[in-house]
């Protein structure tokens, strides 16, 4: 888990979820990396998306990108 973390931020929202007669069971969800990315895509759509001149598999990569950098950023 402690790799993983490193290269995606590990999981945005996780959480524990237990029941009266069951072990505890972890949820993790999507990882950090992706919510960052989800946001920037957001940003890029609503900046670009009116100009139709970005391809979706473009705005994707760039959000990933933008998502790898907000990472770096946040491990200083």
């Amino acid at each position: 888990m402690e790799d993983q973390q490193k290269i995606d931020g590990g999981p945005a929202f996780p959480f524990k979820c237990q029941g009266p007669t069951t072990a505890p069971e972890f949820y993790y969800g999507m990882s950090l990396r992706d919510y960052f990315a989800a946001k920037a895509m957001q940003g890029d759509i609503a900046h670009y998306g009116h100009e139709n001149c970005w391809s979706p598999s473009f705005i994707a990569s760039h959000a990933y990108e933008m998502a790898d950098a907000m990472l770096i950023a946040r491990a200083k």
